[in-house]
């Protein structure tokens, strides 16, 4: 299976879906549109192409680009071809939700909760989505670079200890 023959077939299939591809590094990288993501990936799984184990689940944040300000990154694996792919799809924060994947992938349920958590997606049909790894009062998404990297009001921080 090549990456030409996994465009061609997801493009043949979803011709008005793909918006861009590209292959950094060799990897066959699709984006799509929010609405088609979950039918692509269902396409996917489901075909002759056999793309059946979910890699991970991940989000982005791109403040400088208001229309395509919150991204999800899925990596998708056909395991017996050892074929890999990446899917993207992009929306604007103050609509930053797609559908869940739970029903396709079990193993779907804790990334999509680590991306709600951190980049403040939401995912429809989710059965639990809630925090998992932070405190579960937080009121923000911590991954969002409108916050700082470091806290500055820190005082048991030496930066000579790391190269500053």
């Amino acid at each position: 299976m090549t990456n030409e023959f996994v465009l061609e077939a997801i493009t043949r299939e979803f011709p008005e879906s793909v918006i861009t591809h590209s292959e950094p590094y060799g990897l066959l990288t699709i984006e799509i549109k929010k609405e088609d993501i979950k039918k692509v990936i269902h396409y996917l799984k489901d075909s002759s192409l056999e793309i059946n184990f979910l890699t991970d689940i991940c989000g982005i944040h791109y403040p400088e680009n208001p229309a395509k300000e919150i991204g999800v990154v899925y990596h998708l694996h056909n395991m017996m071809t050892n074929f890999r792919i990446r899917l993207k799809t992009f929306m604007p924060k103050e609509n930053a939700e797609v559908d869940s994947m739970t029903d396709l992938y079990a193993g779907a349920n804790w990334m999509e909760r680590e991306t709600f958590e951190f980049y403040g997606v939401k995912f429809k049909g989710h059965p639990d989505l809630r925090v998992i790894l932070n405190m579960e009062d937080i009121d923000y998404h911590p991954l969002l670079k409108e916050y700082r990297l470091e806290d500055g009001t820190r005082t048991d921080k030496d930066d000579k200890m790391f190269g500053r």
